[in-house]
C-alpha cells in the first residue's frame, strides 16, 4: 500500500508544505490570495477540458492550489492582516483594555494565568489573545471563563530567554496568537457586571459544578487531580510528583484528553445508541447524535487543541461505519488534519501535542499491521497482549524522534505501563462517567465513590512503580533538527526495507543510516572543537562557564542555583564532563582577561588593564574612576546585581563609548574563542 496514492493524503501533504512556506517566508496575505485565485481558475479550465485522460493538468493545479491555500491561512492569522488586533493600536500606553477570559491556565506557585480575549481598547473595538498573569489573591476569587475585565494596566512583551538553549515561552505562545501579556494585582481591575455568555463559558460553568461535586465526593486529592485530567480535560491540579511518574513511565497520554480517549467515548456512543436502529431512518439519527455526543464532550473538556483534532478525526470514522465501506484509515487521519489545519488553525502544526498525536496514531496505522504479521499467537491471552504491546510499541517509534527532539529523554518502560493500564482504560472512563452522572442526579452512593477512588489509587501506585524503574529511563540524549529528519527517513526506509525487501529500499535505508551516522559523527567534531566562555544571567547570583571542547567549568557562587541552567547547555552541546568550581576574581582564556567584581568593597588600583569587566552583586565602587583607571574593552553586568544600578553603568560607558553589556537585558553574554 502506497500512502500517496490516497488523495487526501496527497492534499494534506501540500497544505502541510504551503503553511510551512508561508509561515518561514512570511507571505504576504495579498500574494498569497492572488496566486490562489489564479491557480482556482486554472484549475476550473483544466477540469472543463473535454480531453481528460490522466487530467495531469487538474492535479498539477490542484496540488498548486493546496500550496497556496496553506500559505493564505497562515497570512490570515498574522496581526499585521487583521486591522482590529489589538497589535495595530499605539502600544505601549495607558489605554482602557476590555477582555474576556477566555481559558484558566496552570497556575504557578505566585501567580494565577489565563488566556484573555481583547474586547475593546479605549471603546474601539479589538481582537487578539494575551496572557493574563494575576497574582494569587485569598480575598479574592480567581477569574472565571467569560468574565470580563477592565482595566489600564499596560501590555508587555513576553521576554525571551536570557540563558542558551533555555525554554522559549515567548515563541511557544506566538504560536497559539498570543504576542503580550498583562500583569495584574487585585486593585488593577474592575469585574464588568452582567457579562455576555458564550458556549465556552457554559460548559466551563457545567465543569467547574463537576469538579466541585467530585470535590465532595471522597475522593484523594491525587486521585481528583487525575480523574479531572482523565474525564473532563483538566490537568491544572495533578501535583508536579505525580505527573512526573506519568511522563518517565510513558504514559502521560492517559492524561490528556485526546484520540484514545475520544475513540472509548465513539464506542460507548455506538453501545448505547444501538436500540435506535431499528427504528425508521434510525441510523441517521443515531449517527447524528454520536457526532452532537462527541463535540458535546470536546466543548466539555474544554476545547483543547488535542481534542478538537481526536473529535474531528473520530467524527469521520464515525461517519465511515455509517456507510459500512471499507474506508482507509489513513484518508480518515488525513482528512481530518485537512479540515483542522484549514478552517480552525494552521498554527496548530507548529505545537508538539498536535504533531505527537498524529505521529503516533499515524504510526499505529501505519506498523500495527506489520508488527501483527509478525506473530499470531494461538492464545488468547497472548494474542491481546502482543496486540496492546504492538499498539504501544507502534505508537512510540512514530514519536521517538520527536520526543528526543523537544525533551530529550526516552522512557523505556512505556509498553509495561501501556501493558496494565490501557486494557482497563475503558472502565475506568466509563465508570468515571457514571460517577459524574449519578453525582449530576444528586443520587451518588458512597461506595461507588470509594471503589473508584481505590482504582485510580491502584494506577497511580502502577504509574508509580514504572516511574522508578529509572535504570530504563534514558535521560538527556542530545538530538536536533536535522537528526529529526534523518531519523523519520531512516524510520520509512527501514520498515519499506524489511516489509518489501528491494535492492532500492534497501538502499536508500543503508544512505539514511550512514547520513545519519555522518552528521552525528561531524557535528561531535565541530563541537570538539568549540571554545567560549559564558556569563550565565541568574538573579541573586553570578556564574561564568569556559567550554573547551566537550568540557565544561562552572565558575559560580552557588552550584544549586545555576545547575538547570547548566544542565540545558550540557545536553544540547553534548558535553561528557561537567566541573563545578568556586568564582574566583580573574580570568585568562587564551589571551582574553577578565576581571570579576563581586565583592562589596573593591580596591582597583590593584588591577591592571583588563580585556572584559564582570559586574556582580553591585560592587561599591567610583564606577566612574575605575573606568577611566582600568579602561577595559568591555563591561558586562550580570543578574545579581540591583536593577537600580544599570542606568547608571550604561550611562558611564555611553559617555566614553564603551560597550556595556547587561544580561537581563540581552540575555547570557557569550564569547567566541578561536
Amino acid at each position: 500500500m502506497k500512502l500517496l496514492d490516497f488523495i487526501p493524503v496527497k492534499l494534506t501533504l501540500f497544505l502541510i508544505f504551503g503553511i510551512l512556506i508561508g509561515y518561514y517566508n512570511n507571505i504576504s496575505l495579498l500574494l498569497s490570495t492572488g496566486l490562489t485565485s489564479v491557480f482556482m481558475v486554472l484549475l476550473g479550465i483544466s477540469w472543463t477540458r473535454k480531453n481528460r485522460l490522466d487530467n495531469l493538468p487538474f492535479g498539477f493545479f490542484s496540488l498548486l492550489c493546496t500550496i497556496c491555500l496553506g500559505m493564505m491561512s497562515v497570512a490570515l492569522t498574522l496581526p499585521d492582516n487583521n486591522s482590529k488586533h489589538y497589535t495595530n493600536f499605539k502600544l505601549p500606553t495607558e489605554q482602557y483594555l476590555h477582555l474576556k477570559i477566555h481559558e484558566i491556565l496552570k497556575p504557578n506557585s505566585y501567580n494565577e494565568r489565563f488566556m484573555a480575549d481583547v474586547i475593546e481598547i479605549d471603546g474601539i473595538e479589538a481582537n487578539g489573545r494575551i496572557l493574563i498573569i494575576a497574582k494569587k489573591d485569598t480575598l479574592k476569587p480567581k477569574f472565571r471563563v467569560d468574565e470580563e475585565i477592565y482595566t489600564l494596566n499596560l501590555l508587555e512583551e513576553i521576554s525571551l530567554p536570557l540563558n542558551p538553549y533555555g525554554f522559549n515561552y515567548a515563541e511557544y505562545l506566538k504560536k497559539l496568537g498570543v504576542l503580550h501579556q498583562l500583569k495584574l494585582n487585585s486593585r488593577d481591575y474592575f469585574i464588568k457586571k452582567n457579562a455576555s455568555i458564550t458556549l465556552l463559558g457554559l460548559t466551563a460553568a457545567v465543569r467547574h459544578k463537576i469538579i466541585s461535586g467530585l470535590a465532595q465526593s471522597n475522593f484523594g486529592t491525587d486521585e481528583l487531580g487525575i480523574i479531572q485530567a482523565l474525564l473532563l480535560g483538566q490537568r491544572n491540579d495533578i501535583s508536579e510528583e505525580t505527573y512526573k511518574n506519568y511522563k518517565n513511565a510513558g504514559a502521560v497520554h492517559i492524561l490528556a484528553v485526546s484520540g484514545l480517549h475520544i475513540g472509548i467515548v465513539l464506542l460507548l456512543c455506538q453501545f448505547l445508541l444501538k436500540p435506535l436502529e431499528r427504528l425508521p431512518r434510525g441510523k441517521d439519527i443515531a449517527l447524528l447524535l454520536t457526532v452532537i455526543l462527541l463535540w458535546g464532550y470536546a466543548f466539555l473538556a474544554g476545547l483543547s487543541p488535542s481534542v478538537i483534532r481526536a473529535v474531528s478525526m473520530f467524527s469521520f470514522v464515525a461517519y465511515a461505519m455509517y456507510l459500512n465501506r471499507p474506508t482507509s484509515t489513513f484518508n480518515i487521519l488525513a482528512l481530518s488534519m485537512f479540515f483542522i489545519l484549514l478552517t480552525y488553525d494552521p498554527m496548530l502544526l507548529f505545537q508538539v501535542g498536535f504533531q505527537l498525536s498524529y505521529a503516533a496514531v499515524f504510526s499505529i496505522f501505519w506498523l500495527f499491521p506489520k508488527l501483527q504479521n509478525l506473530w499470531n499467537p494461538g492464545n488468547m491471552i497472548l494474542k491481546k497482549c502482543w496486540q496492546l504491546v504492538s499498539i504501544s510499541l507502534a505508537a512510540q517509534i512514530g514519536v521517538l524522534p520527536i520526543s528526543l527532539f523537544y525533551f530529550h529523554q526516552f522512557p523505556g518502560l512505556f509498553f509495561i505501563s501501556n501493558l496494565l493500564i490501557v486494557p482497563f482504560l475503558g472502565l475506568i472512563l466509563g465508570l468515571g462517567f457514571l460517577i459524574i452522572a449519578l453525582m449530576l442526579a444528586g443520587i451518588l452512593p458512597n461506595s461507588i465513590s470509594v471503589i473508584y477512588n481505590k482504582l485510580i489509587t491502584l494506577m497511580n501506585n502502577v504509574i508509580e512503580w514504572v516511574a522508578q524503574q529509572e535504570f530504563f529511563i534514558f535521560k538527556d540524549i542530545p538530538f536536533d533538527s536535522l537528526q529529526l529528519v534523518l531519523s523519520y527517513l531512516l524510520i520509512f526506509t527501514l520498515v519499506y526495507s524489511l516489509t518489501e525487501k528491494k535492492f532500492k529500499n534497501i538502499l536508500a535505508a543503508a544512505l539514511c543510516l550512514i547520513g545519519l551516522q555522518l552528521w552525528l559523527i561531524s557535528s561531535t567534531i565541530k563541537k570538539g572543537r568549540e571554545q567560549k566562555i559564558i556569563v550565565l544571567h541568574k538573579t541573586g547570583t553570578s556564574a561564568l562557564l569556559y567550554k573547551k571542547g566537550n568540557y565544561l567549568d562552572v565558575n559560580c557562587l552557588d552550584s544549586v542555583a545555576v545547575i538547570k541552567l547548566v544542565k540545558a547547555l550540557v545536553v544540547e552541546e553534548n558535553i561528557e564532563k561537567v566541573n563545578y568550581k568556586t568564582l574566583q576574581n580573574s580570568y585568562h582564556f587564551k589571551g582574553q582577561s577578565l576581571l570579576i567584581l563581586n565583592k562589596p568593597e573593591i580596591i582597583f588600583q590593584k588591577f591592571q588593564k583588563v580585556d572584559y569587566v564582570i559586574l556582580g552583586n553591585s560592587p561599591k565602587i567610583n564606577f566612574n574612576r575605575f573606568l577611566d583607571s582600568i579602561k577595559p574593552e568591555s563591561i558586562i553586568a550580570d543578574g545579581s546585581n540591583y536593577m537600580s544600578d544599570i542606568p547608571w553603568w550604561k550611562k558611564s560607558c555611553i559617555d566614553r563609548k564603551l560597550p556595556f553589556y547587561y544580561t537581563g537585558e540581552k540575555g547570557a553574554f557569550i564569547l567566541e574563542i578561536e
